[in-house]
């Protein structure tokens, strides 16, 4: 498998590159509508990364890559106040012959 060189010179296989899909009502709606699927991924990679390790991982042909940062909501538990952990999300484009099955 290819890895991934980061500028810190970390290496990174494709497998760390992309944590898991996100199977949610509205990710199954754009997968089904627009042939896109929703992934969370290592914070630190860029678009050609991620796509690099979806074509590698399922063996299919990415068109595009969009990404989000998403923010820690804020949560109470008695007197004290704090945040859960930011994350990274990836919706990928596939092409319209390829399609990933995940059930």
């Amino acid at each position: 498998m290819a890895t991934v060189e980061k500028k810190s010179g970390l290496t990174l296989e494709p497998y760390q590159v992309v944590y898991r899909p996100l199977i949610t009502e509205k990710g199954t709606h754009i997968s089904t509508r627009y042939n896109a699927y929703p992934f969370e991924v290592n914070p630190l990679c860029t678009k050609t990364e991620i796509k690099e390790a979806v074509e590698k991982l399922w063996e299919v042909r990415v068109v595009a890559v969009r990404t989000q940062n998403r923010i820690g909501k804020p949560r109470r538990t008695k007197n004290q106040v704090g945040r859960t952990s930011g994350w990274k999300k990836a919706i990928v484009q596939l092409h319209d012959e390829d399609r990933i099955a995940f059930f």
